[in-house]
């Protein structure tokens, strides 16, 4: 018997869009492969899972569910008899094309085309891929398990953005009656990184340095997405001066120019107490009045 899809997610018939969305993404994350290695159980359920999402995510498809024109694996339902709901040739009824296949035999006898059905293009399947901060900047080669355990190589160019979709043409459900298979549309989702920020093509950094180094200036290691390269930080830089590191940032379409890579600055004092720093702070600070806050409103 055919799993209702509805409680496939765990949802109602009535259910939201966005409550079958939640439903899938926490279905998902419990029983993705990659968290269950050698579950075949699970990966069973996976696979459930994902085929009623890709259903009942596309208001259309759904729809059609809803109505019995499609099964639970999307592939349309065959309708036998004239008219639907049943009755004879005098009755009211909806005409589909088995009836004309009838009225085409009953007019031509067996030489007309009786049985004849046009090929039909497979249904689409749609997927949502996440990956790394890095997979994403610098691009990837993914192999991601389908709802119907197949696996499905995806190229991911560098570059790609959140919520932007690929199409693999040729890699959804197949057609019938000899018709092209469908497309998979993949959707990516991006992890945040812990350190870099993105900004269209441009990389966001901030980066801790020492007091000696703001004031004195220093040669320093920066972390890119490439690997770390060595910048120069001026004398007397504050927290809040930006550096650009150019050409470190993000790969434009099709090999296009890559963004920089700005860095900012955050002058951090040492993690306990320094009695000397302290020491020559109180003497110098008694020659060197300022006060940081003067450009500041009354109110």
């Amino acid at each position: 018997m055919a799993d209702d899809l509805y409680s496939v997610l765990g949802v109602s018939r009535q259910a939201s869009q966005d409550e079958i969305k939640r439903c899938y993404r926490k279905l998902a994350k419990e029983l993705h492969p990659d968290l269950n290695p050698g579950d075949e159980a699970i990966a069973e359920r996976f696979k459930k899972v994902s085929a009623a999402h890709a259903i009942l995510s596309d208001p259309k498809k759904r729809a059609s569910y809803d109505l019995g024109e499609i099964d639970d694996t999307g592939q349309a339902r065959q309708h036998h008899g004239y008219y639907h709901g049943g009755g004879g040739h005098g009755q009211d009824g909806v005409f589909d094309d088995s009836t004309l296949e009838g009225l085409f035999a009953e007019m031509f006898g067996r030489g007309g085309r009786r049985g004849f059905r046009p090929a039909e293009r497979g249904e689409d399947v749609a997927y949502t891929l996440k990956i790394d901060f890095l997979e994403a900047a610098k691009g990837a080669k993914k192999r991601v398990g389908m709802g119907d355990g197949k696996t499905l190589d995806i190229a991911i160019p560098a570059g790609i953005q959140e919520g932007q979709t690929l199409r693999l043409r040729g890699k959804g459900r197949p057609g019938l009656r000899g018709g092209p298979s469908g497309d998979a549309m993949v959707e990516i989702q991006i992890h945040p990184h812990p350190l870099f920020e993105r900004r269209e093509r441009d990389i966001h950094l901030e980066l801790p340095i020492s007091l000696g180094e703001a004031v004195l200036g220093a040669k320093i290691d920066v972390p890119t997405i490439d690997g770390a390269v060595t910048m120069t930080v001026p004398k007397g830089s504050n927290t809040g001066t930006t550096l650009r590191l150019k050409g470190r940032g993000i790969a434009g379409p099709k090999g296009g120019a890559r963004g920089n890579q700005y860095v900012r600055l955050s002058v951090t004092l040492p993690p306990s107490p320094d009695p000397q720093l302290e020491a020559f702070l109180e003497a110098w600070s008694v020659d060197h009045p300022y006060n940081p806050r003067e450009h500041l409103p009354e109110r």
